[in-house]
């Protein structure tokens, strides 16, 4: 029975944080009235660390002081969050920094992509633009992101993440080079073949050329003919051009069909990929800072000191607000020992209330946050 009365009156308690939290929340919906009459900021870091300070020692014992500190902020992200909201029903909405609009321009438009013709970046570049889209090559993804961030392309298409081989980490590092976001992506999925001249067998083939990462994904095919030499070449099509230049029967590229059939090389051997359902992920990258109103995906990154907790705290930020994570990959910081910059992947939209309060506290606790793109 003595815990039947406990329990009554944590009842009647929690009955009356509710009320207070509510009491709370009318007067948090004054501060954001004022807020948008005065045009002051919603996050006022100064004060919100004060208030913190404050009620952490109203609490009695180190574990009570933790945990008001906690809790109220938490509900400092709630206020802040609710705030946001106010704002946006007022027309108040920031896209920070970015421009929304109905849709990417994509007619009478230049693209850039990295290698030679028939390059999976290529296909990518038709897939999402269309056939006759006007399309050049450049050497290197730097070149390409380059290209976009002069205007001497309207867009560059980047791989960025592969389902088997993981994330092109080089590409992740690029981007904080150039001022450009991402606008958009497509999947293109990765069907390799071992390419040869016409008339070649597989007996013939010493000599197997093509991009690492494709290598290593059709490495059980190839590892399983010791007898011939892997060598690593730019990209998938220029393996495929080499093999029609050189023109000898002992060489062969992986790469994809359509690869083969523009150099007309012949298929010596068909879907030798390791995972057959292998998939490149394809970043769209522009200049201008738009995004469109129904996407739902937004990479941020940000870095952090190697301190107990730090990682933890930042993703808080998103969990207060309700903001689901997709994808964390870290890099380390160059000239920073053991400090990383993360980049993450989040659901949501620049214009979301949520979204806002989210990037906001992160940005205000990370050193160098950076959107790079809602698409």
């Amino acid at each position: 029975m003595d815990l039947m009365k406990i329990r009554d009156r944590l009842d009647t308690v929690d009955q009356e944080i509710i009320r207070l939290f509510e009491e709370r929340m009318k007067l948090v919906e004054q501060v954001a009235e004022f807020k948008i009459e005065t045009g002051e900021q919603v996050f006022d870091r100064e004060r919100e660390q004060a208030k913190i300070a404050a009620v952490r020692e109203l609490a009695h014992g180190a574990f009570n002081q933790q945990a008001a500190q906690e809790l109220f902020t938490q509900l400092m992200t709630i206020s802040r969050r609710y705030q946001y909201r106010l704002l946006e029903q007022h027309g108040k909405k920031s896209g920070l920094g970015f421009r929304q609009v109905d849709s990417i321009p994509a007619q009478a438009v230049r693209v850039v992509y990295q290698g030679v013709e028939g390059a999976y970046s290529h296909e990518a570049a038709l897939a999402y633009f269309g056939d006759q889209v006007d399309a050049f090559h450049v050497n290197t993804w730097e070149e390409a992101m380059e290209a976009a961030e002069s205007g001497k392309a309207d867009y560059a298409v980047i791989p960025i993440e592969n389902s088997s081989a993981g994330a092109v980490s080089d590409n992740y590092d690029l981007m904080l080079c150039h001022d450009n976001v991402i606008v958009a992506e497509i999947c293109i999925p990765v069907n390799h073949m071992l390419l040869g001249l016409p008339g070649a067998s597989l007996d013939d083939i010493q000599t197997v050329y093509s991009h690492p990462q494709a290598l290593m994904q059709s490495g059980q095919y190839l590892n399983a003919r010791p007898q011939w030499r892997q060598i690593s070449v730019e990209n998938t099509a220029m393996a495929a051009r080499k093999i029609i230049s050189d023109h000898d029967k002992s060489q062969a590229a992986v790469a994809s069909r359509a690869a083969g059939r523009l150099y007309g090389l012949e298929a010596l051997a068909e879907n030798i990929n390791n995972n057959k359902n292998n998939t490149t992920r394809f970043i769209i990258l522009a200049k201008d800072r738009i995004y469109r109103k129904d996407a739902g995906k937004i990479t941020i990154c940000f870095e952090l000191p190697h301190r107990s907790g730090t990682l933890y705290n930042m993703l808080g930020n998103l969990i207060y607000n309700g903001v689901n994570m997709r994808m964390i990959e870290s890099r380390p910081i160059q000239g920073k020992t053991w400090e990383y910059r993360f980049f993450v992947d989040v659901e949501g939209n620049l214009s979301d209330a949520s979204i806002q309060n989210a990037l906001r506290s992160v940005s205000e606790e990370a050193a160098n946050m950076r959107i790079l793109g809602n698409y």
